[in-house]
Protein backbone atom coordinates (compact mmCIF):
# COMPACT_ATOMS: atom_id res chain seq x y z
CA UNK A 1 0.00 0.00 0.00
CA UNK A 2 3.04 2.27 1.03
CA UNK A 3 4.40 2.21 -3.03
CA UNK A 4 0.82 3.28 -3.93
CA UNK A 5 0.87 6.19 -2.68
CA UNK A 6 4.10 7.10 -2.93
CA UNK A 7 3.62 6.45 -6.98
CA UNK A 8 0.72 8.76 -6.27
CA UNK A 9 2.50 11.54 -4.58
CA UNK A 10 5.20 11.80 -7.01
CA UNK A 11 2.78 11.54 -9.83
CA UNK A 12 1.03 14.51 -8.68
CA UNK A 13 4.10 16.52 -7.82
CA UNK A 14 5.47 15.97 -11.21
CA UNK A 15 1.65 17.04 -12.96
CA UNK A 16 1.73 19.98 -10.46
CA UNK A 17 5.51 20.80 -11.87
CA UNK A 18 4.42 20.55 -15.02
CA UNK A 19 1.69 23.18 -14.66
CA UNK A 20 3.43 25.48 -13.10
CA UNK A 21 6.11 25.34 -15.80
CA UNK A 22 3.85 25.57 -18.29
CA UNK A 23 2.21 28.87 -17.04
CA UNK A 24 5.26 30.08 -17.26
CA UNK A 25 6.65 29.38 -20.18
CA UNK A 26 3.48 29.09 -22.67
CA UNK A 27 3.20 33.25 -22.23
CA UNK A 28 6.09 34.21 -23.33
CA UNK A 29 6.05 31.59 -26.12
CA UNK A 30 3.08 33.56 -27.24
CA UNK A 31 4.51 37.00 -27.01
CA UNK A 32 7.34 35.73 -29.38
CA UNK A 33 5.42 34.65 -32.02
CA UNK A 34 2.84 37.43 -32.10
CA UNK A 35 6.18 39.96 -31.98
CA UNK A 36 7.45 37.66 -35.17
CA UNK A 37 3.97 38.00 -36.94
CA UNK A 38 3.84 41.90 -36.35
CA UNK A 39 7.21 42.34 -37.95
CA UNK A 40 6.79 40.18 -40.93
CA UNK A 41 3.70 42.43 -41.53
CA UNK A 42 5.69 45.25 -40.88
CA UNK A 43 8.29 44.23 -43.15
CA UNK A 44 5.72 42.89 -45.73
CA UNK A 45 4.08 46.68 -45.44
CA UNK A 46 6.81 48.27 -46.15
CA UNK A 47 8.28 46.07 -48.99
CA UNK A 48 4.78 46.32 -50.88
CA UNK A 49 4.71 50.45 -50.18
CA UNK A 50 8.68 50.30 -51.40
CA UNK A 51 7.52 48.44 -54.28
CA UNK A 52 4.73 49.72 -55.77
CA UNK A 53 5.76 52.38 -58.41
CA UNK A 54 3.39 53.82 -60.83
CA UNK A 55 5.05 53.40 -64.20
CA UNK A 56 3.83 54.50 -67.99
CA UNK A 57 1.96 56.96 -69.06
CA UNK A 58 -0.87 59.05 -67.47
CA UNK A 59 -4.06 59.44 -69.11
CA UNK A 60 -5.84 62.69 -68.00
CA UNK A 61 -8.47 63.19 -71.37
CA UNK A 62 -10.39 60.03 -72.50
CA UNK A 63 -12.13 61.32 -75.84
CA UNK A 64 -15.85 60.04 -75.84
CA UNK A 65 -16.54 57.37 -78.46
CA UNK A 66 -18.94 58.01 -81.49
CA UNK A 67 -22.64 56.54 -80.87
CA UNK A 68 -24.02 53.99 -83.18
CA UNK A 69 -26.82 54.17 -85.29
CA UNK A 70 -28.41 51.20 -83.81
CA UNK A 71 -29.62 51.65 -80.20
CA UNK A 72 -28.43 49.06 -77.80
CA UNK A 73 -31.71 48.38 -76.98
CA UNK A 74 -32.33 46.98 -80.31
CA UNK A 75 -29.99 43.52 -80.08
CA UNK A 76 -27.53 41.98 -82.42
CA UNK A 77 -28.65 41.72 -86.15
CA UNK A 78 -27.56 38.29 -87.75
CA UNK A 79 -27.91 37.87 -91.40
CA UNK A 80 -28.72 34.27 -92.25
CA UNK A 81 -30.65 32.24 -95.72
CA UNK A 82 -33.79 30.63 -95.55
CA UNK A 83 -33.01 27.20 -96.69
CA UNK A 84 -36.66 25.61 -98.23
Amino acid sequence: MGELLDFLVIIIAVLYLIRVVVRMLLPMLFQKVMNKAQQQQQNYQQNYTSTKKTEGVKVDYIPQTPKSKIPDSEGDFIDYEEIK
